[in-house]
């Protein structure tokens, strides 16, 4: 057939095509991510946001490599889902329909049925057979995949332990019993997949077989000439990639879907303690705790029974006891972290649970026995307890922490990056750092939880002067199980079987 047109037309049209088709992929491509991590930064958000509502109830019995797993690995796998699956299905379904109608109406209906009948074969029922078989081998390998994080991070942070305690082969014998399962799963997957992968290679062959053979018999018949047999065959064949690309999702979309399931199982779990809001606020007066019980969820034992305790401003009570005896989860519930079984918690005589949230964490706060500091400077570890203060609140709230000198003393001082001091920041500068934080936040009551458990008597005595020194305006309970901590209590009390003996003023 002669073709009326100048080699220069052909040439800028093959040159056009190629430009304009490398443009529109880069706008598929850009358009895909772009939707996908925007997604993906809601997320993200909405999972921190669950996490902080169930923290720290629902989370004290669940892997943190799991958590970790989640909010990086699970919410990648459906990153692949937002910007490698949605267009490629509707490119096939475009290239698709747009092959059949070249086909039939420039060839043959023929050759275009049998076109049709090869997409339905590769594009649906292909892909509904995959996905049944994979299903659950996908949502079984996130679950090792989970549990190996959690177990390789548990390690990662007691590596010193493991090495102090010759537990370093165990340890390894264990990684390798997970890192086996975790591969056997990912082979059992890939075998699956590549059979299913051969199996659409194999009806791709025989559809284009079929169309061939279609096609040539309607050229020997006269029906159609090569010259429109020729052009419907290459069509037809080359139009299968994005259908063979459909056909092949399932084998991502079972760990996607596996992804999407323990993502709503979090976003739907219900937190013990709801935040309360549209009730009342109050300014921190005296506390009054009592005949208070508790319970952990899912458990029989109280691990609090008729519990009685008051404190007001500038008193500071001790509470001793031994480990496992209850005194940090009445610390939790007086931040109201868990949810107390029955009796009364009375701020300023107001029911802690008639008390808006956002209140109750400005008028309390509680240090911990293992001040947590990001990587990041001193200056922005204290600001997390209050972001818009001045340099002259940090300084005088970390003078009131006697940690002050120690800050200005180095290099960079305030601005002295945490992982920069490595080991060479103490266990009591680091507690001294959440006291600051404490004192940067100015709630009236400071819960203090084994505040001098890891230093020795120097940083010891260092703490408790602080805390003697401004203990006016505040109230301070203070949990502890040194004797020597407790000198500074103006009363005592001691727990025993889940209840606490009256505390008594020192004599």
């Amino acid at each position: 057939a002669n073709i009326n047109m100048p080699y220069y037309l052909i040439i800028i049209f093959i040159l056009t095509s190629g430009i304009l088709r490398g443009g529109l992929r880069f706008i598929e491509q850009y358009s895909n991510h772009y939707i996908a991590f925007s997604i993906l930064k809601v997320l993200r958000d909405k999972v921190f946001k669950k996490l902080r509502i169930l923290s720290p109830a629902k989370l004290e019995n669940k892997q943190k490599g799991s958590i970790i797993a989640l909010i990086t690995a699970d919410i990648e796998t459906l990153e692949v889902f937002y910007a490698h699956t949605i267009s490629p299905i509707f490119i096939a379904l475009i290239v698709s329909i747009s092959s059949i109608l070249f086909v039939s109406l420039y060839s043959n209906i023929y050759m275009g049925l049998m076109l049709l009948i090869g997409y339905i074969i590769i594009g649906i029922i292909m892909p509904l057979i995959s996905s049944k078989l994979l299903k659950e081998r996908g949502v079984r390998y996130r679950g090792i995949f989970a549990g190996f994080n959690a177990y390789f991070l548990d390690s990662i942070k007691g590596v010193n332990d493991v090495i102090l305690n010759n537990n370093e082969e165990k340890r390894l014998a264990k990684t390798d019993e997970l890192t086996d399962g975790l591969l056997a799963e990912t082979k059992k997957i890939k075998h699956k997949t590549i059979i299913l992968s051969a199996i659409t290679d194999l009806f791709v062959s025989l559809v284009g077989i079929a169309i061939l053979i279609i096609g040539l018999y309607l050229v020997n018949k006269d029906v159609i000439d090569v010259y429109k047999f020729i052009p419907a065959f290459v069509c037809a064949i080359s139009s299968f990639g994005p259908v063979i690309s459909i056909s092949a999702l399932p084998s991502n979309l079972t760990q996607t879907f596996a992804s999407g399931d323990r993502l709503i199982n979090l976003m739907e779990e219900e937190p013990q303690v709801k935040e309360i809001s549209g009730k009342n606020d109050f300014k921190f007066e005296k506390l009054e705790i009592k005949n208070l019980n508790f319970k952990y969820e899912g458990t029989e034992r109280l691990v609090l029974k008729g519990v009685n305790l008051d404190i007001k401003c500038g008193e500071i009570v001790g509470i001793v006891g031994k480990s496992g005896s209850g005194k940090s989860t009445i610390l939790n519930l007086l931040m109201r972290f868990f949810k107390k079984e029955d009796g009364e918690i009375l701020y300023n005589s107001i029911d802690i649970d008639e008390i808006n949230t956002n209140s109750l964490l400005e008028n309390v706060t509680m240090v911990s026995q293992d001040t947590y500091l990001f990587n990041d400077t001193i200056l922005n570890n204290i600001l997390v307890a209050k972001e818009n203060a001045t340099t002259d609140e940090v300084k005088k709230a970390c003078s009131m922490a006697s940690i002050d000198e120690f800050i200005e003393k180095l290099p960079n001082g305030y601005n002295t990056n945490v992982g920069e001091l490595g080991d060479n920041l103490s266990a009591g500068e680091k507690q001294r750092i959440g006291l600051a934080r404490a004192f940067l936040r100015d709630a009236k009551l400071i819960l203090l939880d084994e505040p001098t458990s890891n230093v020795d008597s120097i940083n010891e005595g260092i703490i408790l002067k602080s805390l003697v020194k401004n203990k006016k305006d505040h109230a301070i309970i203070l949990v502890s199980h040194r004797d020597s901590t407790m000198a500074i209590a103006d009363r005592i009390y001691h727990f025993k079987e889940g209840s606490l003996e009256d505390g008594r003023e020192k004599t």
